[in-house]
């Protein structure tokens, strides 16, 4: 496959970045099918798949801090919560020490549809990193980094160093 590689000096260019942007959305679009397929059997959609994802990389988070994580709305964050229990897929236990605070565990169905969907996009994005190479795997986690708000940066750092 030939592919036009932005010229070393001239990669800020308007047509460069254009270029870069389009490719996240074609990207973003094809690393979402997958699960969309599955999710529309199911009636659910992107933000169940994105708190189930979450829960299951920390079992035990809080609602606040899927709150914090997610950067959702209270009232967005319950209606789809409140979906994955009514479901099955998301079991709330209060806390130990403060029994307000609600805990968020995937239940066995939960954990099961979380790894159906999570298989979907890991074969796609070990085959783009297999064909990339570990440098330009590097690059593309230091640039998608840096997308990130500035101020959230450690936030998602702590979040995906788990």
């Amino acid at each position: 496959m030939h592919r036009k590689l932005p010229h070393p000096n001239l990669y800020l260019r308007e047509e460069e970045l254009r270029r870069g942007i389009e490719l996240l959305y074609f990207a973003y679009r094809d690393f979402t099918q997958d699960p969309d397929k599955i999710l529309a059997d199911t009636g659910l959609g992107r933000a169940h798949h994105r708190v189930l994802y979450f829960v299951g990389r920390s079992p035990g988070t809080t609602v606040s801090g899927l709150l914090k994580l997610l950067r959702i709305t209270k009232q967005s964050l319950s209606r789809v919560l409140g979906q994955l229990v009514d479901d099955g897929y998301i079991e709330q236990q209060a806390g130990m020490t403060d029994r307000r605070q609600r805990l968020l565990y995937l239940t066995e169905k939960g954990d099961a549809f979380e790894k159906q969907l999570f298989s979907t996009q890991r074969e796609r994005v070990a085959q783009a990193y297999k064909t990339a190479g570990p440098e330009a795997v590097a690059g593309f986690w230091e640039v998608l980094l840096n997308i990130v708000n500035e101020t959230e940066r450690e936030t998602v750092l702590r979040a995906i160093e788990k």
